[in-house]
């Protein structure tokens, strides 16, 4: 399996035609490319080892809301892709997605069955007419009661198992129970964990509390990837937005994660504009690459597009990539791909016909 590395332009400009976006794409998945175990980030990248809490940092800190929400408000105009183009990036956006199952209903068949799809998430004879083989899904995120099927179901193909930790979502259960949760989950075979902070630190300003609890999940984890769920639309502001971001990261956060999708907002774009731009500025001033991954409300493929240029302008086609970007998304899938069929047959099937678990 492999995934498209492709440093793809928008279509004003570009200087590749669509029987060259196909070679590429060819080119980008043959067997020899190894990329199956690429999806985490130590592979490739030095994990974000943290470091001590830097409260003068922390107090710079700014959010100009304003101008943060008109450059939010002009990317969907300022990035157009089309044809091939298009069905390039929404290749890419495949293989950055965390196909997740978190309902309480959650079967072992259902689990079964989703991860079936992140093994071939788009129909073979699509693949075929585009030229394409062997790409999956980032990874696949579901509860700690299914994370025992679900590595069953995904063994040999590479792809990891993340699961939802910390008294998900509202993260409120005694701190020594959410810890417990995670060494849990690791032991049942995740490899990354999904974990939820405590709003209030945000919200009354404690920092040493967030950067000590945020310490406290790092570690529970070993070897197992951290992923921080902000839960921003319930912490009052873009600037505890930032903060909150700065804070997870200076404490060893793998990911910075927008919500749990419980919320009554999710993932926007400004939001993202903030988290990202606090990755770009932890990266400068420490040389540690922090994975960014939008939760909640992504579902339609134009969506997609429109992250994966904002993560290509902000921080560089390396954070396009699935250990540096994840879509947390569950129906994202399905709209991909009956747009990638769209490209390959010129009509548009029905929803049903690309059904998920």
């Amino acid at each position: 399996m492999a995934f498209l590395t492709l440093q793809l332009t928008p279509v004003r400009g570009t200087v590749l035609s669509s029987t060259q976006v196909r070679f590429f794409l060819k080119l980008a998945t043959q067997k020899h490319v190894k990329a199956a175990p690429a999806q985490l980030p130590q592979v490739h990248l030095p994990r974000n080892p943290g470091m001590p809490l830097d409260l003068d940092w922390v107090a710079r800190v700014q959010a100009n809301t304003s101008a943060i929400e008109r450059r939010a408000a002009s990317l969907p105009g300022r990035r157009s892709v089309k044809k091939a183009h298009q069905a390039a990036w929404l290749l890419k956006a495949v293989t950055c997605i965390d196909l997740t199952t978190l309902s309480g209903d959650d079967t072992a068949g259902r689990v079964r069955r989703l991860c079936a799809k992140a093994r071939q998430p788009v129909r073979a004879d699509i693949l075929e007419k585009l030229g394409v083989e062997g790409i999956t899904t980032g990874a696949v995120c579901v509860y700690h009661d299914m994370i025992a099927p679900a590595v069953e179901a995904l063994e040999g193909s590479g792809i990891p198992v993340a699961a939802v930790s910390t008294g998900f979502p509202a993260g409120l259960s005694p701190f020594h129970l959410r810890v417990a949760e995670i060494e849990e989950s690791v032991k049942t075979g995740a490899k990354e964990i999904d974990i939820v902070i405590s709003r209030r630190h945000v919200l009354t300003q404690n920092w040493q509390a967030l950067y000590d609890e945020m310490r406290a999940f790092r570690a529970a984890c070993g070897n197992a990837h951290v992923k921080a769920i902000l839960a921003t639309g319930e912490l009052g502001s873009l600037r505890n937005v930032a903060h909150a971001s700065l804070i997870c990261m200076m404490a060893g956060a793998d990911f910075i994660k927008t919500s749990t999708g419980k919320e009554a907002v999710n993932a926007t774009l400004p939001v993202s504009l903030v988290m990202i731009r606090a990755i770009r500025d932890y990266f400068d001033a420490t040389g540690f690459h922090v994975g960014y991954k939008p939760a909640g409300g992504i579902s339609k493929a134009k969506d997609a597009i429109i992250y994966l240029a904002l993560m290509k302008d902000e921080l560089g086609v390396r954070w396009c990539q699935p250990d540096l970007f994840r879509f947390g998304a569950s129906s994202l899938l399905n709209d991909i791909e009956r747009q990638l069929e769209h490209h390959v047959t010129g009509a548009y099937s029905a929803s049903y016909r690309h059904p998920l678990a």
